[in-house]
């Protein structure tokens, strides 16, 4: 593990937000931190980037418990933003890679690379307040990542973005990935977490409350659902309903061809192709596993329906 946070508490007066929580990613992951607002994601953020300290409990960067130091090893965008709007674009950012231990000389070198590939040169000397909030994000997320930090941590970086600057940043995250970095991500975009996140935490109350890979905790909560395509001469759903129980059944336009919906909680999927088999020739076969959003909901709700 990359890092590592362990049973870690914090209390702010009468309020807890973090009640022994503990997580580990892996690094070379992304890992998502997850939770409904208030839930103590920030808290904990916070404290791996010893803003704040925990009350119990301890952080390990590498295996070693986290110090002054290891902060020129990470990265941190927060979901509050803050740039300083009368400077110059080019002597914030030169001045925030300083701060993370570049020289001049050096941040310089790595911005106009980084400004190149966002294909905003063209801002280098203007001022902070002339940017779009867009624009301003990029400049934060490039600032994030210039100093080649080992952990990286995201809270909502896509707020504000448009479609294709949310796919931008995406591919960047993936990318920074594959280029051996490990990132924390925070975000309330559950398609977001399916399509980059490799683990997840969900935090709830202070609490947490689910773990594991993203692939793992979907196949966990699967209804036991599928989706098959097959041709036959005639409707097969009510051969098909004598085994199984059939949820849906439509003709499609293509000559022959019928979409059903059957759920199945008592055959594996190779015995379940063998029996729909039987019945027509199989196009397409799929199971529909739940999304993370359903999953959220579905485990905040009964989180707090245990409680009362």
């Amino acid at each position: 593990m990359l890092l590592q946070a362990n049973n870690i508490t914090k209390n702010y007066a009468a309020h807890k937000a973090l009640d022994n929580v503990s997580i580990g990613v892996k690094e070379g992951s992304i890992f998502g931190l997850l939770g409904p607002n208030g839930a103590g994601k920030t808290t904990l953020i916070r404290i791996i980037n010893q803003i704040t300290g925990p009350d119990t409990g301890e952080v390990l960067l590498n295996g070693e418990k986290l110090q002054q130091r290891h902060i020129y090893q990470i990265g941190y965008l927060p979901e509050e933003r803050g740039l300083y709007k009368k400077m110059k674009v080019s002597e914030q950012s030169v001045y925030l890679a300083q701060l993370k231990g570049l020289s001049k000389r050096d941040a310089e070198k790595r911005l106009k690379f980084w400004f190149d590939k966002f294909e905003i040169s063209a801002w280098w000397n203007k001022k902070v307040e002339e940017l779009s909030k867009g624009m301003q994000q990029k400049i934060q997320f490039i600032t994030t990542v210039l100093h080649e930090p080992k952990l990286l941590i995201f809270d909502e970086p896509f707020s504000g973005f448009d479609p294709i600057n949310t796919q931008l940043l995406k591919d960047e995250i993936l990318h920074l990935r594959e280029k051996g970095s490990t990132v924390i991500f925070s975000t309330h975009n559950m398609s977001s977490v399916e399509e980059i996140c490799d683990y997840i935490a969900l935090i709830n109350k202070s609490r947490k409350v689910l773990d594991g890979s993203v692939e793992d905790i979907r196949r966990s909560f699967s209804s036991h659902i599928y989706e098959v395509i097959m041709g036959s001469d005639e409707n097969p759903s009510d051969a098909i309903r004598v085994q199984t129980d059939i949820l849906e059944s439509e003709k499609l336009e293509r000559k022959n061809m019928w979409r059903i919906r059957l759920q199945e909680p008592n055959l594996n999927s190779n015995a379940l192709l063998q029996t729909l088999m039987q019945h027509g020739t199989i196009v397409e076969f799929r199971e529909m596993l739940p999304s993370m959003n359903d999953i959220f909901i579905q485990t905040v709700k009964n989180d707090s329906t245990n409680e009362e």
